[in-house]
């Protein structure tokens, strides 16, 4: 028995491994008020807690392993109404997408790679606001690029928003994407940076249906590059036609350009 401690007290080692967490996660949960201990030594700060609190902690264990954000585990702990509805709309966008990706699959399995119909056109330079964003893997561009249009869609101007999304040739495990927006003549980017945006030759298809779904016509494009043995130069330009606030995912209208380089 530990000394001056209530025996009714857990060590966090013990509780942690009753609760099927780690010390390091325990004390993580602490800080953000989502599991706090009994008590905290005010010596040493050792933490202790009860064992009444272990249904608590595997709660939290449940809801992590199943995707649930901290922010929202809170609020499911504190018994909030419809706190997981958020949760249930991102779940059903996650499998709508993986039907789709399942879809893509078993056509390509079946015919191969999409043959699209592909132009080459004239892209004149042009002045663009820059917003950038980490992608950690290709599975998470879906994610890099809202988040960089989220800072460019406010930006005050007279004329119609036209945007971008410039993406790797080869994706890595980490790698950036941008997003730009087309200036007018004299205006400025509100505070993000501006950059002039390559003029050139392009290699351009349009792609009609969800983002998730570029990559086949990516590919069907990158195919008719290949064929012609010209090289390409990145990065991939998406130019987004629809506004995705009012048309459905499957009508989507998206211009894919990328810059030839002839060998």
């Amino acid at each position: 028995m530990l000394v001056g401690v209530d025996e009714e007290l857990l060590p966090i080692g013990q509780f942690a491994r009753l609760g099927r967490l780690s010390v390091k996660q325990l004390r993580h949960y602490d800080e953000l008020g989502l599991l706090r201990p009994a008590r905290v030594d005010a010596v040493t700060g050792y933490r202790y807690y009860r064992a009444s609190q272990v249904r608590v902690a595997l709660s939290i264990a449940l809801l992590r392993s199943l995707d649930v954000p901290l922010a929202v585990v809170g609020e499911v702990l504190s018994g909030g109404a419809g706190a997981l509805e958020g949760v249930r709309e991102d779940l059903e966008a996650e499998l709508a997408r993986r039907r789709r990706t399942l879809a893509s699959l078993e056509r390509v399995m079946a015919r191969g790679l999409p043959s699209v119909p592909v132009r080459v056109v004239e892209e004149p330079a042009r002045r663009v606001a820059v917003a950038a964003e980490r992608a950690a893997g290709p599975e998470d561009v879906g994610r890099a690029v809202s988040a960089a249009l989220s800072r460019l869609v406010g930006l005050a101007g007279g004329g119609p928003v036209r945007l971008m999304g410039l993406f790797p040739v080869d994706l890595g495990e980490v790698f950036d994407v941008e997003a730009v927006r087309v200036l007018g003549d004299g205006e400025g980017g509100g505070g993000v940076p501006v950059r002039v945006l390559p003029g050139g030759r392009f290699a351009c298809a349009t792609h009609v249906g969800p983002y998730d779904q570029m990559s086949l016509t990516a590919h069907g494009v990158l195919a008719w590059c290949g064929e012609r043995r010209c090289a390409v130069r990145g990065p991939i330009r998406e130019v987004y036609v629809s506004d995705p606030a009012v048309t459905s995912p499957d009508h989507l209208v998206t211009h894919l350009m990328i810059c030839l380089e002839e060998s």
